[in-house]
């Protein structure tokens, strides 16, 4: 990624210490956690080191397939936060009590991979989550028995770039860490050395 020439050095030294911080949590994994972390799961193949192999951000929206209005404001959000446009989610199956059609709008998401990945891992875990009232860490049984987890957001707020006299409506958020492991306890230990703080 290249910074943009600008037209004051100052503005162009506050961009790249903002990318230089941001990217640091994937340099950390680079030079210390992956190795600590597989030498505690007896992994000695760089190649096979526990590591994030994507995020999956989701966002639920069933009153999507009557109003398109929502779909486009919680799409603009979702990309705000992840910094790449979602994906619009379609009912597979029609639901005649919730009035819903196969092939209607029920969701967003966004895959996060490799750079945008770790910057968001930073931002969740330095700014968003110690922004979430009576926050006392993660809970540690929301892994799904093959090293990946998933975790629940209730307010977009928390994110610093939603601004909140500007939405239309709280939303929550649901963040799968998916890895190259199928071990929970490796996984746990991975995330709880990238900076995912835990419930003690």
């Amino acid at each position: 990624m290249k910074l943009k020439k600008a037209k004051k050095s100052g503005y162009a030294e506050s961009a790249t210490r903002q990318f230089n911080y941001m990217n640091f949590l994937k340099k950390l994994y680079t030079e210390q956690i992956g190795k600590e972390v597989a030498a505690e799961a007896g992994i000695t193949n760089p190649l096979a080191w526990p590591k994030i192999v994507k995020i999956v951000i989701n966002i639920s929206l069933k009153e999507a397939a009557h109003d398109k209005g929502v779909l486009e404001k919680a799409s603009e959000q979702l990309a705000t936060i992840a910094g790449q446009k979602p994906t619009v989610r379609l009912a597979k199956k029609a639901i005649a009590n919730f009035k819903l059609r196969e092939g209607d709008p029920i969701g967003l998401a966004v895959t996060l991979r490799g750079e945008r990945m770790y910057d968001f891992m930073s931002k969740l875990f330095t700014i968003a989550l110690p922004r979430v009232r009576d926050f006392h860490g993660v809970p540690k049984k929301s892994f799904d028995g093959q090293g990946n987890y998933t975790m629940g957001i209730t307010e977009q707020i928390v994110f610093p770039e939603i601004e909140y006299a500007k939405i239309d409506k709280i939303r929550g958020l649901e963040i799968t860490f998916v890895t190259n492991t199928k071990d929970d306890k490796i996984a746990e230990l991975l995330l709880t050395k990238l900076g995912l703080p835990f419930e003690k």
